[in-house]
């Protein structure tokens, strides 16, 4: 049964701001999908839309759960991620006056992973020692790579079938942006997870990518049909790879 997620002629935005004009983006199951662009081109305003967080005025947002379809436009967040679908926010957005451990626990209240709490947590200590080691540690006092750990974790704590990843080399240095990427790629085979990733460091999301789209003042403006294609186009290598 398969895990996909399909966007289509998705237009939104905050009153009479209009951010994403006409969006289409698929991601087939299994995949690794990375929306492409610099800062304010509406990446964070697309992941908002398929959370339930920002309703779209026009299109359609249908995941597909072990072969199931659901149209997300009109849940709720809650809803959406009871159906297995976790975000892992830019920012991070953890709680930082609690420890790493009751943080990791507040990413397991979906009732088909409560049952799974021990097995879970258990993962998450195993694919992030470091938290295991700082389960005790207040989040707030961890460093800007271990509050990404941590961000993953909590979303991995969800069972999740679809993962979502926004910005997650906003404010790491680049050696710890790498450690990200390649936990992402772990993480995404070990769990076997549909990823999207908005991400705006190009060099760094093409490693992990299966494909992706390149988003331009809220519009897709190339879809790139690999990694290498996207790697290759001269659009890109110009003004996002310096190339």
């Amino acid at each position: 049964m398969g895990n996909s997620l399909t966007i289509a002629g998705v237009h939104a935005g905050y009153g009479a701001v209009r951010v994403l004009a006409d969006v289409s983006v698929n991601v087939g199951g299994g995949e690794t999908v990375v929306l492409l662009g610099t800062n304010g081109n509406g990446k964070s305003t697309l992941m908002k839309c398929i959370m339930g967080i920002v309703r779209p005025s026009a299109g359609a947002i249908v995941a597909e759960i072990e072969g199931e379809p659901y149209d997300l436009i009109g849940r709720t967040t809650e809803e959406i991620v009871d159906l297995g679908i976790a975000l892992v926010p830019e920012g991070r957005r953890l709680f930082p006056r609690l420890t790493v451990e009751e943080n990791l626990l507040l990413g397991a209240f979906r009732p088909k992973a409560r049952a799974r709490i021990k097995a879970n947590l258990d993962f998450c200590f195993s694919a992030f020692p470091r938290l295991a080691e700082r389960r005790r540690q207040l989040a707030g006092s961890m460093s800007g790579g271990e509050q990404q750990m941590l961000a993953l974790g909590r979303a991995l704590m969800l069972a999740p079938r679809i993962l979502l990843i926004d910005e997650p080399s906003v404010g790491l240095a680049p050696v710890l942006v790498a450690r990200t990427i390649d936990a992402i790629r772990q993480l995404k085979q070990q769990y076997r997870l549909t990823v999207l990733m908005a991400e705006q460091n190009f060099p760094q999301a093409l490693r992990i990518a299966d494909r992706g789209y390149v988003i331009v003042h809220g519009k897709i403006a190339f879809e790139g049909k690999s990694a290498e294609e996207l790697n290759n186009n001269d659009l890109i290598r110009k003004f996002y790879l310096g190339l």
